[in-house]
């Protein structure tokens, strides 16, 4: 009987468990409910309403495209962050591109129509307005900035989408004023890439151009997509058509272009998906066997041709067979790149050994450097000595010679305001006939001094200058 009791008790605990583990069930699933239903927080009447707002494009909002277009091309010339983030936020790029997502998820032809229309007529000024600031202000040098526009990686997907889904749920929650997250949303992704076309097209540079537009035209497809997926869950109300030929016409149009638009996206997504992976295999095979190894020199950036699945390396110095053969085994090693061939191209005019004893004369000539400098030195404090002698000499010799160094110390002690004085002889003429020298000697004062303070100091110094010089004329320059 006691057996019989303990096991019943058993199962009554089991039991007790069993409930409580599903009330904490149920308990987590209603939390979790209601942290991430957004459903019952929605406004589909003002949210169309507010989407089909921003679709028009004339008047105040071409000029803010234009003068954000300008900002973010001023940005990126720059390169500048902090300009580029400026020029997103006030952007009004994100209105045609919501209006295509919603038109496509609530089956509204009329609106997919000017969104299509306002989205080219945006996309054609920004691109003119880059192009006449890059043609007008040409850049020095490319910048990280820009050039970080010119291929997509698959950040640059996740960017776009991830940034619609936030920009379509923010919109949808009733009495959201969102424009700050639209402006950070959508413009991170759509204006750097159309100012960077522009620069493209500026400079004849057709892959700088197409790459960007590649970038810009994959945004703009997953923002879109972002829009139409959160509305469709969020089960927006379909128009319905008066004329069942009609509704039947436009749902099949819509759908059309959702599936245009959603399998292109897909692709779009995988293939930069796979080209981010092998970039990153590429990146760690170089850092890995060749970047670490202290006995390879590379001699210039390492090439990688994806259709021809070729890794082209070039280094300084001979490459040893041995170390040719280990590189190209090393790269099976790494499995979005084991099929591509490494070219190994050495330097076969100069060995290592030849740059390793290149690079040892070279450090015991720095070691010398001390005493080479002590020396010239010496030797220049033995030249001024030597050329201060032989001037006096000069001026000792030559009668007719004016003793400079002796009248600059006079002078200088006589007027103490004179930071410097020159003398020289000029060729002049009056008659373009008859050519007479003319001495003449230029004076600087210190700029402390007043100007008639100086006017009466330099009548003073003419008339010594010309006693000391035993001269008739003499001009004075300041």
């Amino acid at each position: 009987m006691d057996e019989n009791k303990q096991e019943e008790t058993i199962d009554k605990s089991k039991e007790a468990v069993r409930q409580d583990a599903k009330g904490l069930w149920a308990s987590f699933k209603t939390f979790m409910n209601e942290l991430l239903d957004f459903k019952h927080d929605t406004d589909q009447e003002a949210t169309i309403e507010a989407i089909k707002g921003d679709v028009p494009f004339k008047g105040a909002t071409a000029w803010i495209l234009i003068c954000s277009i300008f900002v973010a091309s001023i940005g990126l010339n720059a390169n500048s962050t902090a300009v580029v983030i400026g020029a997103m936020l006030i952007s009004p790029l994100m209105g045609p591109i919501l209006g295509v997502g919603m038109s496509l998820a609530i089956n509204d032809i009329d609106t997919l129509k000017k969104s299509l229309v306002n989205l080219a007529t945006m996309i054609v000024l920004s691109l003119i307005t880059a192009f006449l600031f890059f043609f007008l202000f040409p850049l020095r040098e490319e910048t990280s900035e820009l050039m970080g526009r010119v291929k997509p990686d698959i950040r640059d997907v996740l960017i776009a989408f991830f940034g619609g889904l936030a920009l379509i749920i923010a919109r949808t929650k009733k009495g959201t004023i969102a424009s700050v997250i639209f402006g950070v949303a959508i413009a991170t992704a759509l204006m750097p890439p159309l100012c960077t076309a522009g620069y493209g097209l500026a400079i004849g540079n057709l892959d700088y151009f197409l790459g960007a537009m590649y970038l810009f035209t994959i945004n703009a497809i997953f923002i879109a997509l972002a829009t139409f997926i959160v509305l469709k869950l969020l089960g927006f109300t379909m128009i319905r058509y008066v004329n069942s030929k009609k509704r039947k016409r436009v749902a099949q149009i819509a759908s059309l272009i959702a599936l245009l638009v959603m399998v292109p996206a897909v692709r779009t997504f995988i293939n930069v998906y796979k080209e981010t992976v092998v970039q990153a295999s590429f990146d760690k095979y170089i850092k890995t066997e060749v970047e670490d190894n202290d006995n390879l020199w590379l001699n210039g950036e390492p090439r990688k041709d994806d259709e021809k699945k070729q890794i082209r390396l070039r280094f300084n110095g001979e490459i040893a067979p041995a170390v040719e053969t280990n590189l190209k085994l090393k790269v099976k090693d790494y499995d979005k790149i084991s099929d591509y061939d490494v070219v190994v191209i050495g330097n076969k005019s100069r060995s290592i050994d030849d740059i390793s004893k290149s690079l040892e004369r070279a450090y015991n000539n720095l070691d010398q450097k001390d005493y080479v400098i002590n020396g010239l030195q010496d030797k220049i404090k033995e030249l001024e000595n030597e050329i201060s002698g032989l001037t006096s000499t000069i001026e000792k010799a030559d009668k007719s010679s004016i003793p400079f160094s002796k009248i600059a110390g006079g002078a200088k002690l006589r007027f103490n305001d004179i930071q410097e004085i020159r003398f020289s002889k000029v060729l002049s003429t009056k008659d373009f006939i008859k050519i007479d020298t003319l001495p003449e000697a230029t004076v600087i004062w210190s700029n402390k001094l007043k100007k008639d303070y100086v006017a009466k100091k330099e009548i003073e110094l003419k008339k010594w200058l010309q006693k000391e010089m035993k001269l008739d004329t003499l001009i004075i320059k300041k």
